[in-house]
């Protein structure tokens, strides 16, 4: 029976080449992107799930009341993990200590390159389930130790043994090899960590036992491991209070209040408003997931509309096969075993499509995905879908080619009626309303990341060049390189800094001004430089003046951005006094606010002063007369005459700002992909759908044109309801777009606003996509030669 059924199936798929062509292709190219989507979102639910102790690690973080908002974050005091195992050990496991993964200079002989890398307390290596390839966990226990992933062994070591080595870490430390561990999944929060280094090393070397105030720097992370019986909430509720007793007064202000997150958060869950979780990339995993279940359901549109468009042709196939005897059971399960077959040729030019695309999708995306071929599930959840798609799509033609009159067919009075083709009307709107939907979502994300690159961002990121200095070498001699490089004409000005234009490294509390509310805890970000630091980037004066070295009282001098001087609410700023922990600093100038963070936040209250350690880097403008590749070409030597022992590392201004932009463009190029090949999808039912009718009405414009109708007016005919399914699809999608992207927006603080004109442009555009689609067959149908279609009945 089943032999028979694929038999008669097949048959059917080769008398009709060009609509199973259409139902074949729509089909695998919404199984491309629902597949594609599928293992994109499987690597973003997966995030961190290979760490054995998934379930049970968590990171301590806190909230505090700055400025008047409640702010988290996830860096602690370094005594943090030593509090929480003193007064709460009973319900951890683990409680640890980390820096934060940055880039560190690594040694290893002659071979010097930055690599990130992290400082652990030992026990952390447990915690996170670390795979030691040579050595075992217990060699972090060595104070003078250090532990290589494996492409970090590679990279310096190639094909031998790393094993007690010795290297350098930022020349300063002494370290040796003890081992050497797997690579980080790259769906893994600690995927870029190319070393780790015991926290006893860090701590030595940073002298963090020696400072003066040892729970005011929250500099640092901590990491927790529960017991297999303790809630992580319950235990998160425990410790809330726990710096209340060991802060000073100033940042008791600040209300600050520990708790746990989960691993289970870190990624989807990252996104904090007044304290409270408010979302982050899980609401894209929810976006996509949507897009590819209508994108799928459009192409199993497309198959119901050709289908049930041709069943007076298979109408008296049914009426025979139930004039002898066939049940209404046999003729579903003999259309769906059509549509099955379908779905299985669907699939297996999808997966090949896939196999094709995923290299690009891969760099779209930021992953790092593949085909499991070798995965049982994979394929059983493969199969599965097309199981599922095949019923989906087949679902309504069989049951409506099923149902029809065996009597009323074979006496030829059997006529499709005006209400059979309103499913089909409904299919087409329900494929154009989610196809425009996706179309205007697309404009608005792509606007909306135009708007904040337009933003004004208070200085000139033209030929700004941040060089990270991990030694003080530079710093030593600054004035010796600075010389140099200005006389090599290369660099118009160089300056050093605390943080680069595009991120902030330090902020600070004990505040204090004249008027100010003495229970308001208050912290901004501050910035130390050097004199030349304004000409460099390009400050943007509202008031005042720079720093200068005509002015010795400018070593107690603070010039605010436009934001802190509001917040303050000095009338006239310039010239008047704010204490820093009761030190007294005049106020000397004011900028236009510099967007250093987000492009689509505020800009937060920000102070400038000058440096009076060693910078963390050097800013150099380069000479505009003079080529990027030139000037960087005599910098090198003079960085590397002057502090040989680092790498020559740098980072433009301006691409460092760009990459502000990443994610909000990666979802932007996926979802503009998606919203085309919808588009593409819809169009291909509608040639299908256009074409069927052009068919179906051949005698009718034959009729019409003996009569003296115009191949316009038969062209305007049959267009002119294909396109009225269109505007219905405008009508409907149109608020829904506005209602969704309206509070997309909302996300960020500053956003555009949507523009009667997108939807205005969108729905000309996809009324012209529609007229170029069916044009092609109707303008056909219209030429033909009517004796041909008038001569047979």
């Amino acid at each position: 029976m089943i032999k028979n059924y694929l038999k008669i199936a097949w048959r059917n798929l080769i008398g009709n080449k060009f609509s199973s062509l259409i139902n074949i292709g729509g089909l695998a190219v919404g199984m491309v992107v629902a597949m594609l989507i599928g293992f994109w979102m499987w690597d973003e639910l997966s995030f961190d799930k290979n760490f054995d102790n998934y379930s049970h690690i968590a990171q301590v973080m806190q909230h505090v009341t700055q400025n008047g908002e409640k702010s988290t974050g996830t860096s602690v005091p370094w005594p943090m993990a030593a509090e929480i195992r003193k007064d709460y050990g009973s319900d951890y496991k683990y409680v640890d200590m980390a820096s934060f993964n940055y880039g560190h200079i690594l040694a290893a002989g002659d071979k010097k390159l930055t690599k990130s890398g992290s400082f652990f307390e030992p026990r952390m290596l447990d915690m996170l389930s670390v795979k030691m390839l040579k050595g075992s966990r217990a060699a972090l226990n060595s104070p003078a130790s250090v532990l290589l992933s494996a492409s970090t062994a590679k990279a310096y070591f190639g094909d031998a043994d790393p094993v007690n080595k010795v290297m350098k870490v930022d020349n300063s430390m002494l370290v040796k090899v003890t081992g050497v561990y797997q690579d980080f999944p790259d769906n893994s929060s600690f995927s870029d960590v190319g070393f780790i280094a015991p926290w006893d090393l860090y701590a030595e070397n940073n002298g963090l036992k020696k400072q003066a105030d040892i729970w005011r720097c929250n500099c640092y992370m901590s990491f927790v491991q529960v017991t297999d019986n303790t809630d992580i909430n319950q235990a998160s509720a425990k410790i809330r209070d726990i710096k209340l007793s060991k802060v000073n007064k100033g940042e008791l202000n600040g209300k600050p209040e520990v708790f746990l997150n989960p691993m289970k958060n870190w990624h989807l869950y990252s996104d904090f408003k007044n304290g409270v979780i408010v979302g982050g990339r899980i609401q894209y995993v929810w976006l996509f997931g949507i897009i590819g279940v209508f994108v799928l359901l459009l192409a199993c549109i497309n198959f119901m509309n050709l289908s049930t468009a041709r069943s007076e042709k298979r109408a008296k196939e049914v009426g025979i096969r139930k004039a002898i005897g066939s049940m209404r059971r046999q003729l579903i399960l003999q259309f769906l075993s059509e549509s099955l077959l379908v779905v299985l040729f669907a699939f297996v030019l999808a997966i090949v499509v896939v196999e094709l695309s995923l290299p690009f999708f891969n760099d779209v995306a930021g992953k790092k995905m593949s085909i499991p071929w070798g995965n049982p599930l994979f394929w059983a959840m493969g199969l599965g879908f097309s199981l599922v798609t095949g019923l989906i799509s087949g679902s309504y033609p069989a049951l409506y080619l099923s149902s029809f009159k065996p009597v009323k067919v074979l006496k030829g009075t059997f006529k499709v009626g005006r209400l059979a083709a309103l499913p089909r009307k409904v299919l087409v709107v329900l494929q154009f309303a989610v196809s425009v939907t996706l179309i205007i979502g697309t404009i608005v994300v792509f606007r909306q990341i135009q708007f904040a690159k337009n933003r004004p961002v208070g200085y000139s990121r033209d030929g700004l060049v941040a060089l990270p200095m991990v030694t003080a070498d530079i710093h030593k001699s600054f004035n010796a390189v600075k010389d140099e490089l200005i006389k090599s004409g290369a660099v118009a000005d160089i300056a050093e800094a605390g943080s680069p234009t595009t991120a902030i490294y330090s902020t600070n509390s004990g505040f204090d001004w004249k008027g100010k509310d003495p229970n308001q805890a208050v912290e901004f970000p501050n910035i130390d430089v050097t004199y030349d630091y304004g000409k460099t980037v390009g400050w943007q004066f509202i008031d005042g003046r720079d720093f200068s070295r005509e002015f010795l009282t400018d070593s107690v001098g603070f010039v605010l951005n436009e934001s802190a001087a509001k917040f303050i609410g000095f009338k006239k700023p310039v010239g008047e006094t704010i204490k820093w922990d009761g030190v007294s600093y005049h106020i000397i100038g004011v900028i236009k606010d510099m967007v250093m963070e987000s492009p689509y936040e505020q800009v937060r209250p920000t102070l400038f002063h000058m440096l009076k350690g060693s910078g963390d880097l050097v800013m150099v403008k380069i000479n505009p007369k003079v080529s990027t590749h030139d000037a960087l070409a005599k910098i090198q030597p003079v960085f590397k005459a002057y502090s040989p022992a680092q790498p020559f590392d740098y980072q433009f201004a301006d691409d460092d700002y760009a990459k502000k932009f990443g994610n909000e463009e990666r979802i932007g190029k996926l979802a503009s992909s998606f919203a085309v090949l919808a588009i593409f999808i819809s169009c291909l039912g509608l040639f299908g759908m256009a074409s069927f009718m052009a068919e179906q009405r051949t005698k009718e414009i034959g009729v019409r044109k003996v009569l003296g109708a115009s191949v316009f007016g038969l062209w305007k005919m049959l267009s002119t309801d294909f396109v009225a399914l269109v505007v219905i699809s405008l009508l409907i999608a149109t608020p829904v777009a506005w209602y969704f992207m309206n509070n997309w927006l909302k996300n960020y603080n500053y956003h555009t606003g949507l523009s009667w004109w997108i939807f205005v442009i969108t729905a000309l555009g996809a009324i012209a996509i529609t007229l170029l689609t069916v044009s092609f067959q109707s303008i056909k149908a219209a030429l033909a030669n009517p004796v041909k279609s008038l001569k047979t009945e």
